[in-house]
């Protein structure tokens, strides 16, 4: 099951030997409806944080890893180690999201 995977940013699990299967990835791409589009616009003028999209952000954030893990699961991976996020802005609404690290199989 893909909820059982461990997800570390460390290279190495105190306590576990493994070997290494090879890279895994989990992506999305999200996108807030025009009327909270329009409600940030607004707040971008008097400035603060948007909390619309910190909200999407973290959302994004968790689907990702979600699907690093059923990528991992797929791959027969106990574990991800070295688990790291990158992000990006597509247009000037929507936000995609990486999950990458390397997948690894217990001794």
């Amino acid at each position: 099951m893909a909820t059982n995977i461990l997800v570390t940013t460390t290279e190495h699990i105190p306590g576990q030997e493994y070997t290494v299967i090879g890279e895994v990835f989990g992506l999305t791409t999200q996108s807030k409806n025009v009327l909270r589009n329009i409600g940030a616009s607004l707040k971008n003028v008097v400035g603060g944080e948007i909390k619309d999209y910190t909200k999407m952000l973290d959302e994004s954030r968790n689907i990702a890893v979600d699907r690093l893990k059923h990528n991992a699961a797929a791959m027969g991976a106990d574990a991800v180690v070295m688990m790291r996020f990158d992000s990006g802005s597509i247009g000037t609404d929507m936000q995609s999201v990486a999950a990458y690290g390397t997948a690894v199989k217990y001794r």
